[in-house]
């Protein structure tokens, strides 16, 4: 397993460094530094307590927790969200009730998100008269052919 070393800012040293539930996971445990509910369709941008110092050519990218959306219908409203390796304030989350009946209750230190850890590249464009052939050109939406049966 790759490691990186990420320098962290506990902005509320009284809430858990963030963390992998389990040795082979590629996301990292994000929690709330506060109380609040979400009301049926509300979104809110909630603050985690935490600031990092992400290396030059790496991103984090926040992603939301399936259990949560599996659960209570939780979700990011911009999912994953991208952490730039030069932002170094605190990580927020935008989450979003996406359940139209129930409100959703967090209690501080609640695990609200996961943070993954990439290495990226930026692209340099180059202007073409004309793109390189494929099989599947300008196919976009539903050019797979595939359909449901409802």
């Amino acid at each position: 397993m790759n490691r990186i070393q990420i320098p962290l800012q506990q902005l509320d040293p009284e809430l858990p460094l963030p963390r992998y539930a389990h040795d082979d996971d590629a996301g990292a445990d994000l929690v709330t530094a506060e109380d609040f509910t979400l009301a049926p369709g509300e979104r809110r941008m909630v603050p985690t307590g935490t600031a990092i110092a992400i290396p030059e050519g790496w991103v984090g990218l926040v992603h939301p927790r399936s259990g949560l959306a599996a659960k209570h219908g939780v979700s990011m409203v911009n999912a994953p969200g991208t952490v730039d390796a030069g932002y170094r304030g605190e990580l927020k989350v935008l989450l979003i009730n996406t359940d139209l009946d129930e409100p959703v209750s967090f209690q501080r230190g609640d695990r609200i998100a996961q943070i993954i850890f990439q290495e990226v590249a930026q692209a340099v464009f180059t202007p073409v008269a004309a793109l390189p052939e494929t099989v599947r050109g300008a196919g976009g939406f539903g050019s797979s052919g595939l359909t449901t049966n409802a």
